[in-house]
């Protein structure tokens, strides 16, 4: 059998990413055995990772406490070269970069080149604020006490991350920690740990001291992560994933009183006003649903739509799913990867089911795709009943659920009505409308006639069951950062 120059460029790749625990320096920690990470367009084996016990968790935390001391004390300046350096790495990299997350995720190359950009960004965002770092001095108002107030680092920090972004969610973390001279426990998905082994590599070779990073992939994460967030050294837990899981992690962490930043699901609506641009809402709708196969807590789950302009949206939406090619990431010409996994694509078939059971009508898709590999059509379904779980549920797939509403405060009430408050977006050309909107709609971000909000510079994060604590912007270092003061008796 002949091996083609694309599949030997696969398996460089993926040989090339360290498969070892990460831990203090030490990239090869053998684990108690190995995780197989599979290519979900396929359900093949592309590799074999350490799997971690609660010791080896343990060992992860002694090295970042023991990195701790000496890392807070390191001038801001190296750690912003540390991270310019390392920005320039992932860009330089991109396309292996691309590569290897295709293969472990499923997203198509120029999705996960688009991530790969992104990703970086928050190292080159953050390399600029570890040097702005500052705090404040001032005088009682009694004028007998000078106030003095400073930064300083949060100390060790267990970080864990989701499979959708496995290397943005890496950054947007680290990136901060980093600049704030906070070390560092980082557990990946088990789905997709090959790009973090991949971005630690890149960090020792920015200069990145050994302990401060540690990175482990474990299949018993509850068992693994527990010990460590009730463990008196960590001082701060981070968490991407659902809001279930999240929940019981913020329980855990009260027993240690740890600072607690929170990203967990999503159910977002998408408002198309009566007199929106029905070309730039499609546009905005495409991306807002379709950008890593609707694998996103940022997904549009919900199309509020005004009757009067419905049927015309969900038209000219339709032809635009329904042109969409669906096939293996790695491959030219596809659009549309597969989803992580077959309980994933059953999920989101058992929904889309569940809806057309009880009246929604199917504009497109609806069926899973092949017979390899975890794919499922792109979908449009209009005539959603109200009571449908797909209205409810986070859908994390290709589906778009279709509704309508008369009235602007209908809309709204529409949108508000979840427990969850990560993101918004609406399309509108009133200005009133657009202002009403954005201070009515109960979510943490709000897109204005875009599909798609997330961005370096911007504070990233929800309100209600969507967590708490904001990732990027000048926000994002504050989570890593204690105020101490100081109070000074002139002589």
């Amino acid at each position: 059998m002949t091996v083609t120059a694309s599949a030997a460029r696969e398996s460089a790749v993926v040989e090339a990413v360290p498969k070892g625990l990460w831990i203090g320096g030490d990239s090869d920690a053998a684990g108690r055995g190995v995780i197989a990470v599979e290519d979900p367009s396929t359900g093949e084996t592309l590799a074999e990772v350490a799997d971690a016990s609660v010791e080896d968790g343990r060992d992860a935390l002694s090295a970042a406490v023991a990195a701790q001391e000496a890392w807070a004390a390191t001038a801001p300046r190296e750690r912003g070269e540390i991270l310019r350096r390392a920005f320039e790495a992932m860009t330089a990299r991109a396309n292996d970069l691309a590569l290897l997350m295709t293969l472990e995720m499923g997203k198509p190359l120029a999705e996960s080149r688009g991530e790969v950009a992104y990703a970086a960004e928050f190292f080159r965002w953050f390399s600029e604020e570890a040097v702005r770092i500052a705090g404040q001095w001032s005088t009682s108002p009694d004028g007998k006490t000078r106030l003095m107030t400073m930064k300083r680092p949060v100390g060790p920090t267990l970080m864990i991350t989701p499979w959708n972004f496995p290397l943005a969610m890496g950054t947007r973390k680290i990136g901060p920690a980093v600049a704030a001279g906070c070390t560092m426990v980082v557990k990946p998905a088990s789905q997709t740990p090959l790009s973090m082994y991949a971005l630690a590599s890149i960090m020792r070779e920015a200069g990145l001291p050994d302990g401060v990073l540690n990175v482990i992939t474990t299949s018993s994460s509850g068992a693994v992560m527990e010990p460590l967030i009730r463990d008196p050294r960590l001082r701060k837990l981070t968490f991407t994933g659902s809001t279930a899981i999240g929940k019981r992690l913020v329980e855990q962490s009260a027993e240690q009183l740890l600072r607690v930043s929170m990203e967990l699901g999503g159910n977002a609506p998408f408002l198309v006003m009566a007199d929106a641009d029905l070309d730039a809402a499609v546009d905005g709708a495409m991306a807002a649903k379709m950008r890593n196969m609707g694998e996103a807590c940022t997904a549009a789950n919900r199309f509020l739509v005004h009757e009067s302009v419905a049927a015309d949206f969900s038209s000219r939406l339709t032809e635009r799913m329904a042109a969409l090619h669906v096939g293996r990431g790695t491959e030219d010409g596809v659009d549309v990867g597969p989803l992580i996994d077959e309980v994933s694509r059953d999920k989101v078939a058992e929904l889309v089911q569940g809806a057309v059971a009880g009246g929604a009508r199917v504009l497109t898709g609806a069926k899973s795709v092949g017979t390899r590999g975890w794919f499922f059509a792109p979908t449009v379904l209009a005539d959603v009943p109200p009571d449908a779980d797909l209205l409810v549920e986070e859908i994390f797939g290709p589906v778009a659920p279709v509704t309508t509403f008369a009235t602007l405060d209908e809309a709204i009430d529409g949108a508000n009505d979840t427990e969850y408050g990560l993101v918004a977006y609406a399309f509108t050309r009133d200005l009133t409308t657009a202002l009403a909107l954005s201070e009515r709609l109960d979510t943490g971000m709000v897109g204005i006639n875009q599909g798609i909000v997330s961005n370096p510079a911007a504070p990233f994060g929800g309100v209600k069951h969507s967590g708490f604590g904001r990732e990027g912007g000048r926000e994002g270092i504050e989570e890593y950062l204690e105020t101490r003061y100081v109070g000074i008796r002139p002589a």
